[in-house]
């Protein structure tokens, strides 16, 4: 789990920055603020830990930023077609054939950013290498030496983003897989590097620097180093293990834009006892009414109750007279994963709708009418 978690706080940076910047309406936020703390706990990250932030940060990066390129280099490859054939070339590098004159004072703008780059002066030798390019976009090299300039002020987005326009222009450009392979390592994304440097070995199967670079990022690499799966696959949901956990809430999506969590823990008179949402929150928000419906419907309230989190939950309401804490919810071991976030989520409804029967705030025809 430790190697997820530098993905982890990049995606709770990302949500905490779409409330912030106004992406996320207002009435919105407080259920986003929820899922966040909720996906923290589960994965042990704390982003007002600086110590912990400064080992899992991936900036200057940010979530949005990577996701960018990935977009953007999709993009690219499809239109060109695959970057591993030697005759494959980006016509949006090379609108026209450069003219010798073009060639030559690329080459002298080439030669001056070198001579930046030798005195750390970064941001003007990648100025020279952008203007050689306006020159000539045909030579991989400039594209390869501006990926340098980037990865040297530590803006390796932008490094693959030159690195993968080398190898487009010339896909057995050997420098530009370690450039490529470079800039991924310095992003924390080993699996990236690794692929980068094979790439590279199978142009030039004995380059010294290639075979080094890829001993380093494949050590870095766990046997569960894998990308964080999307929310959406990997809810449980009715065809997979039947109606238990899963049934109602489709996706750890539909948790994020409408969990009826509807009180952040803490925020005074926002929830109910505990710290958990009130009955308003809960009736007045459709995504949870919905999977409350499901739960009576497919026999899924069945399911839920033979949980033993939350049977124990249930009886615990039934001998204190009140709603467990957050706090004391997420320590349970079963509720501390993806899948224990969702049973989490249908037990504060199926409690609250208890609370609601036993209290006279709602008969029991109406919860079997929801």
């Amino acid at each position: 789990m430790s190697d997820k978690q530098p993905l982890v706080l990049s995606i709770i940076d990302f949500l905490n920055q779409s409330i912030q910047d106004g992406t996320v309406k207002q009435d919105d936020q407080e259920s986003l603020e929820v899922a966040i703390q909720c996906i923290g706990e589960a994965f042990g990250v704390d982003p007002s830990d600086e110590a912990q932030r400064d080992k899992l940060s991936v900036k200057p990066a940010t979530l949005q930023s990577i996701f960018d390129v990935f977009i953007k280099t999709r993009e690219k490859m499809g239109s060109t077609g695959p970057a591993s054939t030697p005759t494959s070339t980006s016509t949006a590098a090379q609108p026209n054939a450069p003219s010798a004159d073009d060639k030559a004072a690329a080459e002298k703008l080439k030669a001056q950013g070198n001579a930046k780059m030798s005195t750390k002066e970064y941001d003007a030798a990648i100025e020279f290498y952008g203007q050689a390019i306006a020159k000539d976009a045909t030579n991989p090299v400039y594209y390869s030496n501006r990926a340098a300039a980037y990865s040297s002020k530590n803006d390796h987005i932008n490094a693959v983003k030159d690195a993968e326009d080398a190898l487009i222009v010339d896909p057995s450009f050997v420098r530009a897989y370690h450039r490529l392979g470079h800039a991924h390592y310095c992003l924390n994304d080993f699996k990236a590097a690794a692929d980068a440097f094979k790439r590279g070995l199978e142009v030039d199967p004995s380059n010294a620097n290639l075979k080094s670079g890829l001993q380093s990022a494949e050590a870095r690499i766990t046997p569960d180093d894998d990308e964080l799966p999307s929310l959406e696959s990997t809810a449980p949901t009715t065809s997979g293990r039947g109606s238990g956990a899963g049934a109602g809430l489709g996706g750890m999506a539909d948790m994020l834009r409408g969990m009826g969590m509807g009180g952040n823990p803490g925020a005074g008179g926002a929830g109910g006892a505990g710290g958990m949402p009130d009955l308003s929150s809960i009736l007045s928000n459709p995504a949870m009414m919905q999977m409350a419906q499901q739960m009576m419907q497919n026999g899924g309230l069945e399911n839920l109750m033979s949980n033993p989190a939350v049977a124990n939950m249930m009886n615990s309401m039934q001998s204190s007279g009140g709603m467990p804490s957050m706090d004391e919810l997420l320590s349970d071991p079963t509720m501390r994963n993806l899948d224990g976030i969702i049973v989490l989520t249908q037990s504060v409804v199926l409690a609250n709708l208890v609370q609601a029967v036993r209290s006279g705030k709602l008969g029991r025809v109406d919860v079997f009418m929801l």
